[in-house]
């Protein structure tokens, strides 16, 4: 796979977890409203860390089970999503290393695109507030494919849009479930662990595990694919 890798044809980004922190922001405003329903914070923590990287409709179906029966969903949800949007106020947190490994790849000419399971108008908003936006050249939102990940459609479609093989592209996820995606639409991967189930293993997928973007930035050298 490194030597098909020499030269990237495109480097493929997760959002939520990777380059925003907005996965521990969606967290904390999670635990604030379930610790009104008298569910511990351990308990709800855990269950967050279970829903990273899933598509809107299985956090829907999967939160529907885990709040207490007597609670009106869709009220829940609206208020969970305005104290988000409220927190949010504050600024978009970007993870560390993001910014310059987006700038290296953006100096050396070659695309980028987001590959994320949010939605589009919330994705450009939250990129843009970060000052992020500019780097890519499509963002692959998850109302935009025909399947969400861990299926290999959203990155099948993003290589797409950029004109390249998916096989000839460097991805990097923080989930599971994206990790999955870009294993199975053939990326060489780069996994970044954002929130995870205490305890939980990794996929064994062929992923290259890294702490952090900066590390992956070094495996990148070491691995001795460049930029030109």
């Amino acid at each position: 796979m490194t030597e098909v890798l020499k030269h990237p044809a495109a480097f493929l980004f997760d959002m939520d977890g990777l380059l925003l922190d907005t996965e521990r922001m969606f967290m904390q405003a999670f635990v604030t409203l379930t610790s009104d329903l008298g569910i511990a914070t351990h308990e709800a923590e855990a269950f967050f860390a279970t829903l990273v990287g899933s598509s809107k409709e299985q956090t829907t179906a999967r939160l529907r089970d885990f709040l207490p029966k007597h609670v009106d969903f869709n009220a829940f949800d609206q208020e969970w999503r305005d104290l988000h949007a409220r927190n949010r106020k504050s600024g978009v947190p970007v993870k560390k290393h993001a910014q310059d490994l987006l700038q290296a790849i953006q100096v050396a000419g070659i695309p980028m695109a987001v590959v994320t399971s949010t939605f589009a108008e919330p994705a450009h908003h939250h990129l843009e507030d970060a000052g992020l936006l500019a780097y890519f050249q499509t963002v692959c939102a998850g109302d935009e494919v025909c399947a969400n990940k861990p299926d290999p459609a959203p990155y099948l479609e993003a290589a797409r849009r950029l004109g390249v093989s998916a096989q000839d592209c460097v991805a990097f996820e923080d989930s599971d479930f994206g990790t999955t995606s870009a294993m199975r639409a053939g990326c060489f991967t780069f996994q970044v662990p954002d929130l995870r189930p205490e305890n939980q293993s990794f996929p064994a997928l062929g992923q290259v595990i890294v702490k952090d973007l900066g590390e992956a930035a070094r495996q990148i050298a070491a691995l001795r694919l460049t930029f030109a």
